[in-house]
């Protein structure tokens, strides 16, 4: 009996101390790092904010849009001139057209005009006029150049522009172009050419009936006109 008490008094012992060292255990990881009580309702952890992602730059105005040069843009001009009011002159070698409006002035347009081998000179009418005009070219174009269409609708791809305006029986005409930055050049096959804003403009001041004198490209004259301030 005496042994078995004593047996006993020794597990109670060693209990009580395996408690008290679990006691400081918990105890000293508690202190270390306390745990939730209620971790579900924890808030997350916040995440390192992404870098400002930059706007794409807002597009600039097109600054490739082609502008004519200062001499060719339309103005009125000194022309002194024994012409009537209203009749066209093409001045060849310097690539300007003239409207003479009467007192010694003019409104001057830059052109372009034929290449090598295709000007011409001489005195002739409208007899036509047409808004966005069809084109069909004429057999002798055809011949020199093969793979030109046969015919093509009026339009803002149509070379012949936004007007023309059709010279005597002639395949001759003054029309728009779509390719402004021919104007001052010597490109076509004898008609001559204007900007689509310039060509508006003229064709809103002639009529059917208008006189047009085309000087030959010899004539060198300098040229008349001079921009009124």
């Amino acid at each position: 009996m005496f042994n078995s008490s004593k047996l006993n008094s020794r597990l109670a012992a060693a209990a009580f101390g395996a408690l008290a060292i679990g006691a400081v255990a918990f105890s000293n990881s508690a202190a270390a790092a306390p745990l939730p009580m209620f971790p579900f309702l924890l808030t997350p952890p916040t995440e390192a904010a992404p870098p400002p992602v930059q706007s794409m730059p807002q597009a600039q105005d097109d600054e490739g849009s082609f502008q004519l040069p200062a001499r060719l843009r339309r103005q009125v001009v000194a022309y002194p001139t024994r012409e009537a009011p209203g009749t066209i002159i093409i001045d060849t070698p310097h690539t300007y057209l003239y409207l003479v409006l009467g007192n010694g002035q003019a409104m001057r347009y830059g052109i372009g005009i034929g290449r090598d081998g295709f000007t011409w000179s001489g005195t002739q009418t409208i007899t036509k006029k047409a808004e966005w005009p069809d084109w069909t070219p004429p057999p002798e174009m055809i011949a020199r150049q093969p793979y030109l269409p046969r015919h093509m609708a009026g339009g803002p791809g149509n070379p012949l522009g936004a007007r023309a305006m059709y010279l005597g029986g002639t395949i001759y005409r003054i029309h728009g172009t779509n390719m402004p930055e021919t104007i001052g050049t010597r490109v076509s096959s004898g008609c001559l050419r204007l900007t689509n804003e310039d060509v508006t403009d003229l064709y809103s001041r002639v009529s059917v009936g208008t006189k047009v004198i085309v000087l030959p490209m010899t004539d060198r004259r300098a040229d008349l006109g001079a921009t009124i301030r």
